[in-house]
């Protein structure tokens, strides 16, 4: 039985309510959050709570991002991985908690990683994490397969050696005896010059498995330690691109002062200057717009078909890496395959000799034969395509979750190429939101910059404009 259909309605309208008021009751939530997190002195000691709370929050997680970094990604030792990390959460608690400015370098740290230089420290980062994971594993499938080589010829000669040994056998076990007449069955292996060319073989085949092993041990430390300078390098650069925004943002009141807020809206409202903004100029961005100009779209496209080239040769690195996995892989299998083959030797030798032999063949009729001698020996042996004392070493499998990691980086800095417009107003509001006086001078600034290039385009002489410290 179905219900009324204005109970239907009701009880939809009563759902959305409740969960338009949630969103509101979030949101209102989050928003005081971040007022507590932007000031620089709590005015309640709720808001020093918040704040206090807010900072242990990330002082503990950047702590946990520090010794899961530097144990798992670096592998240095667990002991001076963990204290490190608490070195650094207590570092980041004391400096979030009481230097203001720290606040806002970290939180400014989050929408730079969307900007060009975020870019490319996401993509120097990938870079050197797909190197660390492809090149050690293409030496160590390279190695595998240089042991299933050696493995073979070790058998092989050894299966040459075996069989010459036997046929040398044979041919003695047939003793004087075996030369009648004029005929003879004669094999004679020279023992020292297989044994020293066979030794020779086994010589090279050990020395280019050592030069693989050595290259592929100093592929591992050298990408380890590429890796290990490469992110101290991006977070070096992160903490110093914010830096520079920051201080760019508080000395120059033209620097990246190029967005129409609310405050600037409110304050052209108050002064009745709305006119300035009805045909606004290019190079004016409304931040709570989304929507992205003509060019910046045209320059994310060609942006993207370069990230295009990078993914195309990324894909191409990771398939090297699977083609050696499987080339060894099948290699090691078809090695660990091979049958002994079983050989087995039949001598059978029968002499008969003929007296006055001619005097039958003048009648047409063959010579009688008498039985001298008749011997039957057999030798059995196997031959193995491989030497039993050769281990064969296993196909290394790709890094798949360090694939992934790096793919993702990838994809993040592609998507930075979309984002990087929105990354710089959040930037700018972040700023914004921790030093509302500074911004109160930068919507100044704009405001009279609007009002000389209104003058301008109505013939009035303009005002000087202030010189810029930071492009």
């Amino acid at each position: 039985m179905r219900p009324p259909r204005g109970t239907l309605e009701h009880l939809i309208r009563t759902r959305w309510r409740y969960w338009y008021l949630g969103l509101r009751k979030a949101l209102a939530l989050l928003q005081a959050t971040w007022i507590a997190y932007s000031k620089p002195i709590p005015a309640s000691c709720g808001q020093l709570l918040t704040q206090v709370l807010l900072c242990g929050a990330l002082a503990l997680a950047a702590a946990s991002l520090t010794y899961c970094w530097l144990a798992s990604s670096l592998l240095y030792p667990l002991g001076p991985s963990a204290i490190v990390a608490t070195v650094c959460g207590l570092l980041a608690f004391l400096g979030l908690v009481l230097v203001p400015p720290a606040r806002c370098l970290f939180a400014l740290s989050v929408p730079t990683l969307g900007t060009e230089q975020g870019r490319r420290l996401l993509l120097s980062w990938s870079t050197a994490t797909l190197t660390i994971a492809v090149v050690p594993n293409v030496l160590a499938n390279l190695r595998a397969a240089g042991q299933v080589l050696r493995c073979v010829t070790e058998g092989s000669l050894e299966s040459l050696l075996n069989t010459t040994h036997w046929l040398q056998t044979g041919s003695q076990a047939l003793g004087p005896d075996g030369q009648a007449g004029s005929q003879g069955l004669t094999l004679q292996a020279q023992g020292d010059s297989a044994a020293a060319f066979r030794l020779h073989v086994l010589r090279v085949t050990q020395q280019v498995l050592e030069d693989f092993s050595s290259l592929e041990s100093s592929a591992r430390v050298v990408a380890l330690g590429t890796q290990r300078v490469v992110t101290g390098l991006f977070m070096l650069g992160l903490l110093l691109d914010s830096a520079w925004y920051l201080h760019c943002y508080l000395t120059d009141l033209r620097f990246d002062n190029i967005y129409a807020t609310r405050q600037l809206t409110q304050r052209l409202a108050e002064v009745g200057a709305t006119h300035l903004t009805a045909s606004p100029p290019a190079w004016l961005l409304w931040a709570a717009r989304p929507r992205l100009s003509q060019a910046e779209l045209l320059s994310c496209l060609v942006r993207l078909g370069l990230f295009t080239l990078l993914l195309l040769a990324m894909a191409v690195t990771v398939a090297l890496d699977h083609v050696a996995f499987l080339l060894a892989q099948a290699a090691v299998g078809w090695a660990r395959e091979l049958p002994a083959v079983p050989v087995t030797l039949t001598i059978k030798y029968d002499a008969k000799y003929t007296v006055l032999g001619f005097i039958p063949f003048l009648f047409n009729q063959p010579p009688p034969e008498n039985p001298y001698l008749s011997a039957y020996n057999s030798f059995q042996w196997e031959l193995r395509f491989t030497a039993p004392g050769c281990p064969l070493l296993p196909a290394q499998r790709p890094h798949t979750a360090t694939l992934l990691a790096a793919g993702a980086l990838q994809l993040v800095a592609c998507s930075t190429v979309l984002l990087e417009t929105y990354a710089r107003r959040l930037r700018h509001s972040i700023a914004a939101s921790f030093f509302r006086t500074q911004e109160a001078r930068r919507v100044r600034h704009l405001h009279a910059r609007l009002q000389r290039r209104y003058d301008r385009h109505r013939g009035q002489p303009a005002q000087p404009q202030d010189a810029s410290s930071c492009s």
